[in-house]
């Protein structure tokens, strides 16, 4: 489960999180819905972090704002299918799941907060 001891690094910290979105998901019965949502919460967390160190490798402003922006998204994303999951599963996976979702809503924070200030 994601350690309280967050990285400062956020290529770290995006890259830990699809992980543990990936442990997850292994745990999870894989019935119809099941298959659908994890194919999408895979990509979509996987993206946070590809997304970012793109805008690190950046060709110029506008490049490193859209790739930041796309990184945003798909961490909301991210926090859908969790929450998804979280709420058509049993609750034994509600807590880990939470859990999840809070990461994906912190790293949400903190790119628009980057982006924000890259205006």
């Amino acid at each position: 489960m994601m350690n309280t001891d967050r990285p400062y690094d956020l290529e770290e910290r995006t890259f830990l999180f699809a992980k543990e979105v990936a442990l997850f998901c292994k745990r999870l019965p894989k019935n119809v819905e099941n298959i659908e949502y994890i194919k999408q919460v895979i990509r979509s967390s996987g993206s946070v972090g590809a997304n970012y160190i793109e805008a690190n490798e950046s060709l110029g402003e506008k490049d490193f704002s859209l790739r930041l922006k796309i990184s945003r998204k798909e961490a909301k994303e991210s926090m859908y299918w969790l929450r998804l999951i979280c709420e058509t599963n049993n609750t034994q996976f509600a807590g880990s799941g939470t859990v999840l979702v809070n990461e994906a809503n912190e790293l949400r924070k903190i790119l628009s907060t980057i982006i924000n200030k890259a205006k």
